[in-house]
């Protein structure tokens, strides 16, 4: 597991792990666990949409428009 202690909401170092609140995101080798400076950084991160995801209907406008823009080249 690959740790980070640099909190991605205020971008800044958390230096008191002990009780710093955390998550660990994916499983084995693989996961990370990402500390956090406050429960409420935490909370935001966990609230953020993911590009990509089902519910993200901005980044589907974006494909949408760029598929039927007539400047978009084909791979057919």
């Amino acid at each position: 597991m690959r740790v980070t202690t640099l909190d991605p909401i205020s971008l800044e170092d958390v230096t008191d792990l002990e009780f710093a609140p955390f998550l660990i995101e994916g499983e084995g080798d693989h996961a990370i666990k990402i500390y956090f400076q406050t429960e409420e950084n935490r909370r935001s991160y966990l609230e953020m949409e993911v590009h990509g995801s089902a519910n993200s209907a901005g980044l589907r406008k974006i494909f949408d428009d760029a598929a039927d823009s007539p400047i978009t080249g084909t791979i057919n």
